[in-house]
């Protein structure tokens, strides 16, 4: 059942961070800072490409149904990341997602974690959860790129210069909501 996630146009310029105020160049802002923020955790981490696609498709997949200004972007990429790290089998302790946050984030982005980060992080957890109603279907287009690349014919230079390209693009579009 794909379709409960796609978007058209009109959704993705009405998202509840809109309705709350935020106009669209911040959430885009916010958008790419959170997935951003997953691909540097991700390879502090030593974590696979997968598991980073995953989390940023949950993030962005989180804010088409809440509000930027009501939950904060660093738990809720962090708790993406986390949940990602589970559906990928590539699990990372939360104390260790924390302590890479914290290295990650300015002191000003770190304090959004609160007394107990990893209590937050949990929580936040659990509210991205129900949101994507344990939903954990994602198909990504990596493998397929892949496999088509290895049909084509020419130069393998060129072949590899194509592939390039395309996860260049991925990467672009996985940090933007479209």
């Amino acid at each position: 059942m794909v379709t409960k996630w796609m978007f058209d146009k009109k959704k993705l310029r009405q998202t509840p961070s809109q309705s709350d105020g935020v106009d669209y160049l911040t959430e885009i802002r916010y958008r790419k800072e959170g997935a951003k923020f997953i691909q540097a955790a991700v390879k502090e981490l030593r974590l696979t490409h997968d598991t980073m696609a995953t989390g940023c498709v949950f993030f962005h997949r989180f804010f088409m149904f809440h509000s930027f200004e009501k939950f904060n972007r660093w738990v809720m990429a962090a708790s993406c990341l986390f949940l990602a790290g589970k559906v990928e089998e590539t699990p990372k302790l939360s104390k260790d997602i924390v302590r890479t946050a914290k290295n990650l984030l300015s002191k000003e982005q770190f304090t959004a974690f609160a007394l107990n980060p990893v209590d937050e992080m949990l929580i936040y957890e659990k509210i991205l959860l129900q949101t994507v109603k344990f939903d954990f279907n994602i198909i990504h287009p990596y493998k397929f790129i892949l496999k088509y690349a290895k049909q084509f014919r020419g130069e393998k230079n060129r072949k590899g210069d194509v592939v390039q390209v395309r996860m260049l693009l991925l990467s672009y579009f996985l940090k933007s909501q479209y």
